[in-house]
């Protein structure tokens, strides 16, 4: 069931359009992450939802209500914030009781509730400190229970690990996540991390210069990147430069190689050059003979840890590869000659849109 609508949102400072026609339909309970750089517009579109900005065109409506015009504080709104934005002069529990306190609750109703909100993100021992006594990822906790605490319809959170250290992020996001599908809480997240949009998200919107490139599930955003943009972003890809021979047949070049896609590609003219998305996951050294072959030269290769990934010259083109580290056996050598096998259906046309 559709819960928030946002029709044709879009943000314009002077003369600039920081949002494009944005159109989104998220259901009940549903993770949504915005991914994208810096100065994408992932921001000022969740300001937007949160009501701290107003559209300059569209509306937007929560379970069937229009909220365009509505304060934040009339939107049942929960908002996490990067820098925690915790109160210092105030104690773990009065910052989680504040919002329950505007709200006019009861002081046994507000005891109640803190106490199940610190339960919740495990520090009930830690009510009586104050936020510089606390790490970072303890902070994040606490701002998280606040946030939840008055029991919002859409819980909004803007990048709010990116603070924090690696070990940190990875162990928080996974309890945020927990969190949420306990809770049933429609959520949007603000993030430029693609692992944490992957991992955490039920449908991402890689976002682009104000513009929305791509919706999906992580799977899909993954495997099938609709545009070069998506294809460059999310993960690390091989961008083929093709020739096509036989649209019907999806039979192309890649420097005089011949090789095939899985589709057809229709609308295409025979000689129009083709960009192909290609993951390095998808490659291995040696050639099948029901799929496609590429003849390289090994231009480098770079030890990971458990992985190892090789980079390979073809013509003008320069794909990477993965492969799982092998102790017993070592990788190829710079300038070696070597074949590369992968499934036609692992190649994936994108656009320049």
């Amino acid at each position: 069931m559709t819960f928030l609508v946002l029709d044709g949102l879009q943000k314009i400072y002077g003369t600039h359009q920081v949002v494009q026609r944005f159109d989104l339909s998220v259901e009940r309970g549903e993770f949504i992450s915005f991914l994208g750089s810096s100065g994408c517009g992932k921001t000022t579109t969740l300001r937007m939802v949160a009501g701290f900005e107003t559209p300059t065109v569209g509306t937007i409506r929560v379970d069937g209500r229009d909220v365009t015009q509505l304060a934040p504080n009339q939107r049942k709104v929960g908002m996490v914030f990067q820098s925690y934005a915790l109160f210092p002069n105030m104690t773990v529990a009065q910052n989680v009781a504040f919002g329950l306190k505007v709200a006019g609750k009861s002081p046994a109703e507000i005891k109640t509730r803190v106490g199940e909100m610190l339960e919740l993100i495990k520090l009930p021992k830690l009510a009586d400190r104050y936020p510089y006594q606390m790490s970072g990822g303890q902070q994040q906790r606490v701002a998280l229970a606040r946030a939840i605490a008055t029991k919002p319809q859409i819980l909004l959170l803007d990048e709010p690990l990116s603070a924090l250290d690696a070990k940190i992020r990875v162990s928080l996001r996974d309890d945020i996540r927990t969190l949420q599908r306990e809770l049933g809480i429609t959520t949007i997240y603000v993030t430029h991390d693609q692992e944490e949009a992957l991992s955490m998200s039920d449908r991402i919107v890689v976002m682009s210069e104000g513009r929305m490139e791509q919706v999906g599930t992580p799977f899909e955003i993954y495997n099938r990147p609709a545009t070069r943009f998506v294809a460059s972003f999310v993960g690390h890809l091989n961008l083929l430069k093709a020739t096509v021979v036989a649209p019907s047949e999806g039979r192309i070049t890649v420097n005089g190689q011949a090789i095939r896609t899985a589709a057809a590609l229709n609308g295409v003219p025979v000689g129009a050059p083709l960009t192909l998305a290609l993951r390095p996951e998808a490659i291995r050294i040696g050639a099948s003979e029901t799929g496609n072959r590429l003849d390289g030269t090994i231009s480098d290769v770079a030890f990971l840890g458990a992985i190892v990934r090789i980079r390979v010259q073809v013509g003008d083109n320069r794909l990477s590869l993965d492969t799982f580290n092998n102790p017993g056996s070592p990788p190829p050598a710079r300038g070696e000659a070597v074949h590369l096998g992968f499934s036609p259906e692992d190649l994936h046309s994108v656009s320049d849109a």
